[in-house]
C-alpha cells in the first residue's frame, strides 16, 4: 500500500462505518512503510489491511474488504499475508482487536481472546480537573515510560507520533510530584476518539477523562475500554455514554502482560 492507496482506503472504511480519517490511513503508512497492503482483484483495489511492529509485538489494523467481494475468502487471504509479514519481521506475538464479524476468521488462523473492550459514544460535557497539566517535550517522555510499563508494548513510536501531530491534545495527571496518568485525543470522520490513555487509579482516570470530555464540549465522542477497567466502565456510564460496539482484544503467540484495568482508552483498534 503507497500513499496513493489512500482515497481506496476511505471508501473501505466508509462501508464499514469506521472512524479513520485520512491522516490515520498516512500515520499507518508512515509507521510502518513497508507492512501495510492492499488486495487487487482484476487491478482493482477490494482489500486492505495494516501492520505495526512495537519491538517484539506486531499489530494488525484496517483489515477491510469491499462489500460486493465478501465471503470470497479474501480477507483471509490479507491476514495470513499480514501474519507472513510479522513471522519475516521476527515478532513473537500478533495482536489485533476483532469485531463479532471478524473474530471467527481471526480464530481459525490460531488468534485467541484476552479481553473484551466496549466502545462507548455520545456527546457529553464535563468540567475540568484543577490537577491537570498540558504534556511538554520533557514530561513527554515520562508518558512513554509510563506507557510501557502499563500496556508492556513499546509503542513509543506510535505516542510521540500523536504528540508531534497535536500536542496540545495530550494531558497528564500528578499527585505529589508522581505522573499517575495520561490522555489524549484525535479528531475521527464521525466523532473525535479519546485516547490512547493509562490512569494508576481512578481519581486519575476520571480527572483525565473529565479533562478531555470538558475540552469536546459536547462534541461526538468514542472512547474504547476494557471491559475489566470497572472504574473506567463507571465513568462512562456517568457521562450518559452508550456502547456503540465491542471489541474482542486478540493475539496469536506470546501472551504480553498488560494491564487492561488500567488502561483508561485504547487507542481504537488501529494499534491497542
Amino acid at each position: 500500500m503507497t500513499l496513493d492507496d489512500v482515497p481506496h482506503g476511505m471508501r473501505l472504511k466508509r462501508q464499514a462505518r469506521f472512524n479513520q480519517t485520512e491522516a490515520d490511513w498516512r500515520r499507518f503508512l508512515e509507521l510502518q512503510p513497508d507492512g501495510c497492503f492492499v488486495a487487487e482483484l482484476e487491478g482493482t483495489p477490494v482489500g486492505t489491511v495494516t501492520n505495526c511492529r512495537f519491538g517484539p509485538i506486531g499489530w494488525i489494523a484496517m483489515m477491510l474488504v469491499e462489500e460486493s467481494h465478501r465471503r470470497r475468502g479474501i480477507g483471509t487471504h490479507l491476514m495470513r499475508h499480514a501474519l507472513a509479514y510479522l513471522d519475516a519481521s521476527g515478532v513473537r506475538t500478533a495482536r489485533l482487536d476483532a469485531t463479532p464479524r471478524g473474530r471467527p476468521i481471526y480464530e481459525k488462523l490460531g488468534f485467541v481472546a484476552e479481553y473484551e473492550l466496549a466502545r462507548w459514544e455520545g456527546a457529553p460535557r464535563r468540567d475540568a480537573h484543577d490537577a491537570i497539566v498540558p504534556v511538554d517535550r520533557e514530561l513527554l517522555s515520562e508518558v512513554l515510560a509510563l506507557d510501557a510499563e502499563i500496556t508492556a508494548t513499546p509503542r513509543q513510536r506510535l505516542i510521540e507520533r500523536l504528540y508531534h501531530e497535536r500536542p496540545d491534545a495530550m494531558v497528564a495527571y500528578r499527585a505529589h510530584g508522581e505522573l499517575r496518568g495520561y490522555l489524549t485525543w484525535r479528531e475521527g470522520e464521525n466523532a473525535r476518539q479519546i485516547g490512547p490513555g493509562v490512569a494508576l487509579g481512578t481519581e486519575a482516570g476520571i480527572a483525565l477523562g473529565d479533562a478531555l470530555v470538558g475540552h469536546s464540549a459536547g462534541k461526538r465522542i468514542f472512547v474504547d475500554v476494557p471491559v475489566d477497567n470497572a472504574p473506567a466502565t463507571a465513568w462512562a456510564e456517568s457521562l450518559g455514554l452508550t456502547v456503540q460496539r465491542p471489541f474482542t482484544r486478540m493475539r496469536r503467540g506470546e501472551p504480553v502482560a498488560d494491564q487492561p484495568a488500567q488502561l483508561w482508552a485504547s487507542s481504537g483498534p488501529e494499534k491497542g
